[in-house]
């Protein structure tokens, strides 16, 4: 880590600013405002042309105020991509494109830069009753798209998450809004400079966390209300992961990089190593090195809700607990592995988070791999028991039992719901995340789930994500951005990024 892990908070962000003061180019040199008119499509350069993005692109395609000008990815184009569904995506291709033969020949999911530009040049072919459409641009590389097209409003950035720092970055240095996938970094102080350059640009930012839930303020307002008392605690588990994790060891098999495909733009900031199949497309959030996990994967989702709801601030603490593996030696002892490479299998964590409105902190767990809360006795009153992914808010005088991001809340016991006299509706319920980032380009309130409100958040995951790898209680001082009793668990917070790639 070097000397990049000794700063604190304040002298870290200082010499980030600095730097952002000399390289950032305003808008207006690039010809035209910040802001896009609201009689305008904004244009958009997609980043990421995997199964993810290639899922919600239609979303983007038919929505009024957007056109997709250029999409870009480091691989070109093959079949190798895990899906959730055999030949999900295929069929999904062949719903929106009108073209029930497409694929016909594949033997797995296709995806890259060239089935992207495929979908967005058919779509818009089709939307304006031509035969072809040849006005959507293809690049390997971001940095490429960014210098060239200078038309592109705002990117969509939707690759792993080890990038994910480094293109916002880039991207707002030129002057562009952005929309990303969680998370904003899987590494801490990087989300910190995302953060602070969104600030001083102004430019619209938003980050997918399902900050549009209609669930969210109606909760709030129950909770407002009084229908469990004071909150003290708040317990969230999922069933992820379903990717592979566990991982023991770095591979040592060093097959060939597959064509089309280039690796060292995949890698980015991350240390260089041979190319392995098993780092890429989904396998990437298994490895602390490009992801963040479980936690980081499903933890936004339900963690903007929690936030939204109490009212929080930044973590005090994290303690945190992982699954370990076991092998036999050559000389048949056992041995526990130590300092694994990747995520548990299962994992739990607790973290302390004041309130911002002066409230008794509250004690948040949460529970990964098929581990969860113990059975509520209310639940358990009704015949019930707890669902595979969850969120419990526990007060004083009661409990909330909601899906995992809180859809479909309700008072446990039941007989406790239905003596519930609802209060009336007083919040505003949220338009959709996409409408959030477009109405924030368009110079009006900014998205909900901007990159400065999500700090929080972002933190408090990103130090689970560390409290993993370092056992014990971890002490956080937010306002320095530092752990402040294990340098080892501090130099985490940092990654010292390859040459060329550095964010700062």
């Amino acid at each position: 880590m070097g000397e990049q892990g000794k700063m604190n908070r304040r002298q870290f962000v200082n010499t980030s600013a600095a730097a952002m003061a000399a390289t950032i180019v305003p808008r207006h040199v690039l010809g035209g405002s910040k802001f896009v008119t609201p009689s305008d499509k904004i244009n958009v350069g997609l980043i990421g042309c995997g199964t993810q993005a290639l899922r919600m692109i239609f979303g983007y395609l038919r929505h009024e105020k957007i056109r997709i000008t250029s999409v870009c990815d480091c691989n070109k184009n093959s079949q190798d991509y895990p899906e959730w569904g055999r030949f999900g995506l295929r069929n999904q291709f062949r719903r929106e494109l009108n073209d029930p033969d497409w694929g016909e020949n594949d033997t797995g999911c296709r995806c890259g830069r060239d089935i992207g530009k495929y979908v967005v040049d058919t779509f818009y072919a089709q939307q304006a009753g031509k035969e072809s459409w040849a006005g959507v641009s293809a690049y390997e590389d971001f940095r490429d798209m960014l210098a060239d097209e200078n038309d592109v409003d705002g990117v969509w950035v939707m690759t792993p998450e080890h990038t994910h720092g480094i293109i916002a970055y880039l991207a707002m240095q030129e002057g562009k809004h952005v929309i990303m996938h969680k998370p904003l970094s899987n590494v801490l102080s990087e989300a910190h400079i995302l953060a602070e350059l969104a600030k001083k640009t102004g430019l619209a930012t938003h980050l997918y966390c399902s900050s549009d839930n209609q669930t969210t303020p109606l909760i709030k307002e129950w909770i407002d209300a009084g229908a469990i008392g004071t909150v003290r605690e708040v317990h969230n588990w999922s069933n992820r992961p379903v990717w592979p994790q566990g991982w023991t060891e770095y591979p040592k098999e060093t097959p060939p990089v597959p064509d089309g495909f280039n690796w060292d733009l995949w890698l980015g900031p991350a240390e260089e190593r041979p190319y392995h199949p098993l780092y890429t497309h989904t396998n990437f959030r298994g490895w602390y090195d490009f992801g963040t996990g479980s936690m980081g994967d499903m933890g936004h989702y339900s963690s903007y809700q929690i936030w939204q709801i109490l009212e929080l601030g930044f973590p005090k603490s994290v303690e945190a607990h992982a699954s370990h593996t076991v092998r036999m030696t050559e000389t048949l002892q056992t041995e526990k592995i130590t300092d694994p490479p990747g995520f548990p299998l299962a994992s739990t964590a607790h973290w302390e988070i004041p309130r911002r409105n002066g409230e008794p902190d509250i004690d948040l767990f949460w529970y990964d791999g098929g581990m969860k809360p113990p059975l509520p006795k209310e639940l358990e009153e009704d015949g019930r028991s707890l669902d595979r992914e969850g969120l419990l808010i526990v007060g004083d005088e009661g409990k909330l039992y909601a899906d995992f991001s809180g859809g479909s809340p309700r008072l446990i016991p039941e007989k406790k719901m239905q003596a519930f006299d609802r209060p009336p509706k007083t919040l505003p319920r949220p338009i959709g995340e996409l409408d959030q980032w477009i109405r924030a380009c368009e110079g009006k309130k900014p998205a909900d789930a901007n990159f400065v409100t999500m700090q929080p958040v972002s933190d408090t995951l990103l130090l689970g994500t560390v409290g993993l790898r370092v056992p014990g209680k971890l002490y956080y001082d937010a306002e320095n951005m530092n752990i402040t009793n294990s340098d080892e668990a501090d130099k985490l917070l940092y990654r010292k990024n390859r040459k060329g790639w550095e964010l700062a």
